[in-house]
């Protein structure tokens, strides 16, 4: 294994098709009032361009600060949160298709580190975002709670 080496920075990119119109979809990643039915348990504030807010994931004691860059109404939203080693920007992209359906796909770059930290940076993160779109599928499609990024780390479990 001496010879391995990354020759670039890992790119997350993971997608989801919504079965619901894109201004729906859009809107749950903005008002908090719905994010916190599949993501984070408490958010500051609706995501404005410029604007700094907070999200928590209270049953982990966590929080990160969030600055909003873009929001283009039922297209895109671009913010900078805190990564491992440095801020990183995650870009959502809202694709509306004929059927009324939305595609939402999430981009997550700039991690920094060493080889064995990006690439764990990068699984964590398309992990977390595969959940949350999965979240939020079964949120606006069948109105179910389904608990995927409280109940991945329970209480009383070694992490994996």
């Amino acid at each position: 294994m001496d010879n391995l080496q990354l020759t670039q920075v890992p790119i997350v990119k993971t997608g989801m098709l919504i079965r619901r119109p894109v201004a729906e979809v859009f809107e749950a990643f903005i008002d908090p009032e719905i994010t916190t039915k599949f993501w984070f348990t408490k958010g500051s504030g609706r995501l404005e361009a410029g604007k700094q807010v907070q999200w928590d994931w209270e049953m982990y004691g966590a929080s990160a600060p969030v600055d909003v860059k873009v929001v283009e109404p039922c297209k895109r939203i671009v913010i900078e949160w805190p990564g491992d080693n440095g801020l990183t920007t995650v870009e959502w992209l809202f694709t509306p298709r004929e059927d009324g359906s939305t595609f939402v796909s999430i981009t997550n770059t700039g991690f920094t580190g060493d080889g064995d930290s990006l690439v764990r940076q990068a699984t964590d993160s398309t992990q977390g975002f595969s959940l949350v779109l999965a979240g939020l599928k079964a949120l606006l499609e069948h109105d179910v709670r389904l608990n995927l990024v409280g109940d991945r780390y329970p209480a009383g479990l070694e992490e994996h």
